[in-house]
């Protein structure tokens, strides 16, 4: 399964993003390949999964794989919840 956590530029916020959604994914025991990039690459990558913000997500709605929000980016919580709402993890976990 191959992940993609994109920010505006794919620096920062995405890799900041994309150790918290590898630290969720671990504490769930779930493997995935976890990559973070901007939204321009994003947008013609193939991924099972674009995890980002409320403000890049119209830029990547037309992906064959889901795309889901998370505003905090340090929220585990939120996380755990996007990744739930993607069918990565099942309610209960």
């Amino acid at each position: 399964m191959k992940i993609l956590t994109v920010c505006g530029l794919g620096m920062g916020s995405s890799l900041i993003l994309k150790m918290n959604v590898e630290s969720v994914l671990k504490q769930f025991g779930i493997q995935a390949s976890v990559e973070h990039m901007d939204v321009s690459s994003a947008a013609s990558a193939n991924a099972d999964l674009v995890i980002t913000n409320a403000e890049l997500v119209d830029n990547l709605r037309h992906l064959a794989c889901p795309v889901v929000i998370v505003n905090n980016y340090i929220d585990n919580q939120e996380i755990a919840q996007a990744l739930q709402q993607a069918g990565i993890l099942q309610q209960g976990e």
